[in-house]
């Protein structure tokens, strides 16, 4: 029997994490067409409303159903509007393991919003989920998502050499794809305890899988 995430909220100080929804749809559109986001990602450009629809309503529960992983918007606790997402994949229910990627809305940036996402739904997985083990990989040249990854207690554990495909905005308009390496972190249930400190100034660019 296939083990699968529940259609969960978490709750934090100042954020609400839920499902993705049709309502959304146009924000969602919207944080993904972002320079940054696009570099760090390997979601399509432009990113349209249709392929913010295909994620919501096909993509991400797909992907829960089957077990694989699950999709949470990020949203601000009292405006409700959508700030980020996070997103587990890879999810192995025998070793209880997990990969986390997190992105931010660009007029969310240096808030905090990515760390203290990512915080608790690390917090979630290892307590209500029984997990062992969340994985993040971020690009080398992604600062942003290493300090997100620092911030909220992860152990860096390697690199993975040329396992990376950014992508650069040329001078004439054209997303060109560079390789670089990715760097690996863990975090286990006794590491939340180096969580400390204020979780703010992140910009949250975990790298999000491949898109089909």
């Amino acid at each position: 029997m296939t083990s699968t995430f529940p259609n969960i909220s978490i709750s934090t100080e100042r954020l609400v994490l839920r499902p993705l929804d049709e309502d959304d749809v146009a924000a969602l559109a919207a944080m993904m067409n972002d320079e940054q986001v696009a570099a760090w990602t390997h979601a399509p450009q432009p990113f349209t409303e249709q392929d913010a629809r295909t994620w919501i309503g096909d993509r991400a529960p797909a992907e829960r159903t089957a077990g694989r992983g699950l999709d949470l918007a990020v949203t601000e606790f009292l405006t409700q509007r959508l700030v980020g997402v996070i997103q587990l994949t890879k999810t192995n229910w025998h070793v209880r393991s997990t990969e986390m990627s997190y992105i931010v809305a660009h007029w969310a940036r240096g808030e905090g919003y990515a760390s203290e996402a990512a915080l608790a739904t690390a917090q979630w997985l290892f307590g209500d989920q029984k997990f062992e083990r969340v994985e993040l990989r971020t690009a080398a040249d992604n600062t942003a998502s290493q300090q997100v990854a620092q911030k909220i207690g992860c152990i860096s554990e390697g690199v993975l050499r040329n396992a990376c495909i950014a992508r650069v905005h040329t001078d004439d308009d054209v997303w060109t794809d560079v390789r670089t390496d990715f760097i690996v972190w863990s975090l286990l249930p006794e590491d939340l305890e180096g969580a400390t400190g204020p979780l703010t100034d992140d910009g949250g660019f975990g790298t999000f899988p491949d898109w089909n």
